[in-house]
Parts: C-alpha cells; structure tokens; sequence
C-alpha cells in the first residue's frame, strides 16, 4: 500500500489537511527562529469535533510532521496512540482558550518570539506606528505572567483577559498568543505582530518621538485587513500560505509524510 494510502486509512480527509497545516505552521516558526527549543506550542482544532492537535513534547518544530502531532480532548486526554506526552502548559494555556472561544477560534499560537517578548516587558503595549500594526488596535488582551502556566486555575483568566472580541494575547513578562479561525490567520498574526513589535521597539530606542497615527486611520487600516477577502474578490484570503508550503517542500520534500508508515 502507498505511503498516501496509509494517510488515507488513518484520519478523514479533514483531518489530515489539519494536520499537514499546522505542521506547516510549526515548520514556518521555526523557519523564522521565533521557537524555545522544545517548549511553546500551535494547537488546532480538527474541524467539526472537540479535539484539538499540539505537538509531541520532546520534538523541536523543524520535526513536527503531521503525523506525529498528538491529538487530545479539552480534558488532555490522548486520544491517540501517540507515544510522546504532551506539555502541560501547552494544554492549560490551549485547552482555556479553544473553550472559551469554540466558534471562531480553529488556531491558537504561543511564542516567546524575541519581538512580542521584549515588547511584553514594557509599560504601554502595543503601538500601532505602520499599516500591519493597524489590525492589532482594539484586538489586544493583556496577560500578568503567573508564573509557569500549569495551574489549571490559570484557565480562566487567561480566558477572560483575551475576551470575547481580541484575537491576539500579550502575555506580560513572557510571549504573545495569536488565535484565529484558520491556521493561515493565526500564523499571519504572528508574523504581523512579530514585525510590527520589532518596528516599534527600534523606532522607541532612537530616543525621537513617535510618530502617531490618527484614531480614524487606525480604525480604517484595520477594516481593510479585517475585510481583506471580501474586498479582494480572491479565493483564498492568505495568498502567501499555498506559497509558504511550496517553501517548505523546497526545504526538506519529506516533511508532509515523514514517519508514515
């Protein structure tokens, strides 16, 4: 039998293309260099059910293939015969939010990229200073860092601090989350957020004042991405993800079906 048959007899279709997705998203952070070695964690929900997929604790993110990540309940039962655990602040900090948000939110990103990070560590938050800064105003939650997130008490105030309404999390003294309706959102978020942040802490450490944009230009940047597809006409509102897996095939040909059997 082919390698695709085995594939095929596994997981429904649906839940095979998650799964080659958000291997593709781990992939693509790591292809940025916004991982912590073995630590942070992508999750996403396997459409029309309750479970979700994380990553196998153990693997760095240039090995996450679709077939090894580790599918649970919102309990953090394994429902696989996957022979890795799973992290247990991936399952708190992932298992608070894919609750508390099950109709628009199919993707939730943690990082400890070195942008959000530093930002993290500054009074004030984010400052939307360039057009891509645009569609975080008003998206914004913000998180007191705890300690290590493995209290299960943690849950809901990560929850309630994300809100009903944000998509995006900044995680004090610590990291930033993105969620979205689709793995392409969510991994755009991270990308936009990480370089905005960057662009926002290099124009603070020239000493100059900051050049602010207007309320009313804010707000219509942010329309403009937020209704991107409908505006656009195109099919697919990421153009960049079909371009971004071509990337990962070049990369290493084998990361879709390695560990198949």
């Amino acid at each position: 039998m082919t390698q695709s048959g085995n594939i095929q007899q596994k997981y429904t279709e649906t839940e095979w293309q998650t799964r080659v997705d958000l291997a593709a998203c781990y992939r693509l952070v790591d292809f940025y260099g916004w991982t912590s070695q073995v630590y942070n964690h992508i999750t996403a929900r396997i459409p029309g059910t309750e479970y979700i997929l994380i990553n196998p604790f153990g693997l760095l993110y240039s090995e996450i293939t679709p077939s090894s990540l580790v599918k649970i309940d919102l309990d953090g039962n394994k429902l696989d015969d996957n022979p890795y655990p799973i992290n247990a602040a991936g399952y708190v900090i992932h298992s608070a939010i894919h609750a508390a948000r099950p109709d628009d939110v199919m993707c939730v990103v943690h990082a400890h990229s070195e942008n959000a990070t530093a930002l993290s560590c500054i009074e004030g938050g984010f400052i939307p200073l360039v057009q891509e800064a645009c569609q975080f105003h008003g998206r914004i939650g913000y998180h007191e860092f705890e300690g290590v997130a493995v209290d299960l008490d943690e849950r809901r105030r990560l929850a309630d601090d994300l809100g009903t309404d944000n998509h995006t999390l900044l995680l004090y003294n610590h990291g930033v989350i993105t969620t979205a309706p689709s793995i392409p959102c969510a991994f755009s978020r991270l990308f936009y957020f990480e370089t905005s942040a960057g662009i926002q802490l290099r124009a603070m450490s020239t000493g100059r004042p900051l050049r602010r944009l207007s309320e009313k230009i804010i707000l219509k940047t942010r329309e403009q991405f937020e209704s991107f597809a409908r505006r656009s006409g195109v099919d697919n509102p990421f153009p960049e993800w079909p371009a971004y897996l071509r990337l990962l095939d070049r990369l290493d040909p084998a990361w879709r079906t390695a560990g198949e059997s």
